[in-house]
């Protein structure tokens, strides 16, 4: 292989080089484009569960409910205290008239981090939900993420 080719379909380099363009597909309101590319991505790595958080949001951003739902929920199996995860499905069930199933997620969401957005979806009030979002680990790539 030159030095100027491309790696090989099935190497972990180009699953990088797939994962970094499927966030771009996505922010560039791309959802069904960074959804095929992340395909490959999980096929390769189905315990990759960053590609599968990142795929349930394209399906959410698709209006594809049903497969973002399962996205999410295979997600939280994996990571039951990620409350992006909890926050995302949430909306999927709002959406998709499932308020009841909702609420939960909200709540654990909000429950797991006192975000105001997280709180305020989650129907609680007080002066946590009205201050400042909280930083951290947790916020980084998921502040402007589609099921927000």
């Amino acid at each position: 292989m030159s030095e100027t080719a491309r790696p090989t379909p099935s190497s972990p380099e180009t699953h990088v080089i797939d994962y970094r363009a499927a966030e771009q597909l996505l922010a560039a309101r791309d959802p069904r484009g960074a959804v095929k590319l992340l395909d490959s991505v999980i096929a390769a790595h189905p315990e990759n569960t960053a590609a599968r958080l990142l795929r349930a949001r394209a399906f959410f951003a698709a209006a594809q409910l049903r497969p973002a739902e399962l996205e999410f929920e295979l997600v939280l199996e994996r990571e039951p205290d990620n409350a992006f995860a909890h926050f995302a499905l949430a909306r999927t069930f709002e959406r998709s008239g499932r308020p009841e199933q909702a609420r939960r997620h909200f709540r654990l969401a909000a429950a797991l981090d006192p975000r105001p957005e997280y709180l305020s979806a989650a129907g609680f009030e007080g002066p946590a939900a009205e201050g400042p979002a909280a930083e951290g680990p947790a916020a980084e790539g998921q502040a402007g993420a589609d099921p927000a």
